[in-house]
């Protein structure tokens, strides 16, 4: 009876301890959040990073490399494996507030010394006798202070962060892969180019050296016909290999060893969406590295209220019960019971100053934590304007790259007209000026369709676009 009261006693003891629950509340921390972006000014809520990535890269081909890519990808493979681990430990967290249940058992012959204090209070001599013994052990933590439910909130953060990190993966890996998939368009763009020229020039050769045999041209101008040639085959193979180089990357990528790539033209390539940015507070929920950031922040904070925790007394209480018997006959016997229940009230006085450190280092880490919570939101921020301001330049610089695509193509035909009709106020020195300024201007012009591209793709992925919400 007396055990009875003891227990209730303590238990009664520790629930209303409880109410003294002295860790702290997360708050979201008060950032300067700007109401729009630096390039844009909108009234309107709706922000292309909601929009599935199928709706925007509405090429099969990219479709396919980029469904096989979430599904083969090492780096997200790995990113959903620390998933399952921060999982594990959030379940494991969740249990904490369960008491701890052990079972043991144990048996055996044991032999005392001569020397030992029971062979001397004995008579001088040893003994031989057996135990055995069954125990189950029971042992609560009541969680006065709030300790256990800090960690099971640190944990669940930890969680939350992990999966975020994996969706930030996600969102990268979609974000890549169509940006070295335009790439690789935009190389087979030029390779076409320098393979036309190549052709071009080597008539143009031929050319020459007819007008030389008409005496209408010296050889220094078949040379220099010839080295425009050399120079350009050399251009192709360098293209040919960036080529090479590409398709093995997208492969990695894609997890697989290197081969040929399955792709459209960039021709093909017109990506016509609204340019919807949404507000700048929107990056909090749509960023899955802004979310990884104030995950950070949340799991800091509660790990502080675990050390501060630390600075009070805890509380526990175990009980035991079990069988125990030096005969094995009667190990199993009514006889043979025994329990018993302890409480326990420790507070900690002199640890040299350990639990001072880890709180001070807690904090320390929590405003770590906020810091770099802030600098994610200020790095979004730049990347939306910086996307967004590149995006129209491009856009501006392409339809310029056309018009002077298209006067140097007819300064080619004009300067080599005149120059095969004889025409004495134009060289052969102006005709390749111009062959090597228009080659220059289309291959640059094709350089500029892809950072087009990439520049929306850049502005998806800075908006929080190309992770699955479902």
């Amino acid at each position: 009876m007396k055990k009875r009261y003891i227990i209730i006693s303590l238990v009664l003891t520790a629930f209303s301890l409880q109410s003294c629950f002295v860790a702290r509340k997360y708050q979201q921390p008060e950032i300067e959040i700007v109401d729009q972006y630096r390039n844009i000014t909108t009234n309107d809520s709706t922000t292309l990073a909601n929009m599935p990535w199928e709706e925007l890269f509405t090429d099969s081909n990219l479709q396919t490399l980029i469904h096989k890519a979430l599904d083969k990808n090492l780096d997200l493979l790995m990113a959903v494996e620390r998933v399952n681990a921060a999982e594990a430990y959030f379940k494991q967290g969740k249990m904490g507030q369960l008491p701890s249940l052990n079972l043991s058992a144990n048996g055996g012959t044991y032999e005392t010394s001569d020397n030992s204090s029971a062979a001397i209070a004995a008579g001088g001599k040893g003994s031989s006798f057996e135990n055995f013994q069954l125990n189950g052990n029971i042992s609560w933590e009541a969680d006065i202070w709030g300790k256990i439910r800090s960690s099971r909130r640190a944990a669940q953060a930890a969680y939350l962060q992990s999966e975020a990190s994996r969706r930030a993966v996600e969102s990268t890996l979609v974000a890549n892969m169509a940006s070295a998939y335009y790439q690789l368009l935009a190389l087979d763009a030029q390779v076409e180019v320098a393979q036309r020229t190549v052709t071009n020039r080597k008539e143009s050769l031929e050319t020459m050296k007819s007008l030389k045999e008409a005496g209408q041209v010296t050889e220094a101008a078949v040379k220099q016909t010839e080295a425009q040639l050399y120079s350009t085959q050399i251009l192709l193979l360098d293209l040919e290999q960036n080529v090479k180089l590409l398709e093995n990357t997208i492969s990695l990528i894609l997890g697989q060893n290197a081969g040929t790539i399955v792709r459209s033209k960039l021709d093909e390539q017109n990506i016509q969406v609204a340019l919807q940015t949404g507000f700048p507070a929107q990056l909090l929920r749509n960023r899955p590295d802004v979310m990884v950031a104030e995950y950070g922040l949340m799991n800091a904070f509660e790990l502080t209220n675990v050390a501060r925790s630390n600075f009070y007394p805890s509380l526990s209480i175990s009980a035991s019960a079990g069988l125990e018997s030096i005969n094995f006959d009667d190990w199993f016997s009514t006889s043979s019971l025994f329990s018993n229940v302890i409480g326990n009230l420790a507070q900690p006085l002199f640890n040299k100053r350990s639990i001072r450190t880890k709180y001070e280092v807690a904090k320390a880490q929590q405003a770590e934590a906020r810091y770099n919570f802030q600098k994610a939101m200020l790095q979004a921020g730049k990347e939306v304007s910086d996307a967004l301001y590149s995006y129209e330049s491009e856009q501006k610089k392409y339809k310029i790259q056309k018009m002077e695509l298209e006067a140097l193509t007819k300064a080619v035909e004009y300067s080599e007209e005149l120059l095969n009709n004889g025409y004495q106020n134009t060289t052969y020195l102006e005709v390749l000026t111009a062959r090597s300024n228009a080659l220059s201007s289309e291959i640059n012009t094709i350089d500029t369709k892809f950072q087009q591209l990439n520049a929306l793709v850049e502005l998806y992925l800075s908006l929080g676009g190309g992770w699955n919400r479902n």
